[in-house]
């Protein structure tokens, strides 16, 4: 499987290429940092963005998008830009039929150090050693997007289990509830023979 984790952002939109399947030896392919001027316009630096991802999407051609899940609980104004890189990212995807999943940051360091709470120091060193780099990708939003790669490749599978699994309880659960709405046919009557007196 080969994944293109995004960490997005407008100033940096961390994106990194990573192949592999759970249970075996990864593989970086990629890792960079998509940049915008701060100073510049709002439009143009979702252009930016979106011209930078769409030319990782053409050199690496990955089978699956995985983006870091936005939320803030403080400030809305980081939060906003974030979701805006996001968004860009998911369409230039979701435009060429690539399957997008949505991982949230404590999952991720979760995933990939054990430690949902992980700082960005420790996820550089796990980045590092789980697919045998010389040193820690630089900056963090890079080390970030091999973080989000990981964690889908290790996770997808179980997600998938889980997915069928629940698909399979609904479509059970669906039949249960048609079969006990839909109306019995009462069966006819079944006609006597007359006694001949």
């Amino acid at each position: 499987m080969r994944v293109l984790g995004v960490d997005p952002g407008l100033t940096r939109c961390g994106v990194g290429v990573v192949d592999g399947v759970a249970g075996r030896p990864l593989t970086m392919r990629g890792v960079g940092v998509v940049r915008t001027p701060a100073d510049a316009e709002l439009g143009h630096r979702l252009v930016a963005i979106e011209r930078g991802i769409e030319q990782w999407l053409d050199e690496h051609d990955p089978e699956v998008l995985a983006v870091e899940r936005v939320f803030s609980q403080h400030n809305v104004r980081t939060v906003m830009g974030t979701a805006q890189a996001s968004a860009v990212a998911m369409l230039c995807a979701s435009r060429r039929g690539i399957p997008v999943a949505l991982h949230t940051p404590s999952e991720v360091k979760a995933a990939v150090t054990g430690n949902g709470r992980a700082d960005k120091a420790q996820i550089g060193a796990m980045v590092t050693r789980l697919l045998r780099l010389d040193a820690p990708p630089k900056p963090a939003d890079a080390a970030d997007a091999l973080a989000l790669a990981i964690c889908h490749i290790w996770r997808a599978p179980a997600k998938n289990r889980l997915q069928q699994a629940v698909a399979q309880n609904r479509l059970q659960q669906a039949a249960a509830l048609h079969a006990s709405r839909t109306p019995r046919t009462p069966k006819a009557p079944t006609a006597q023979k007359g006694r001949t007196a």
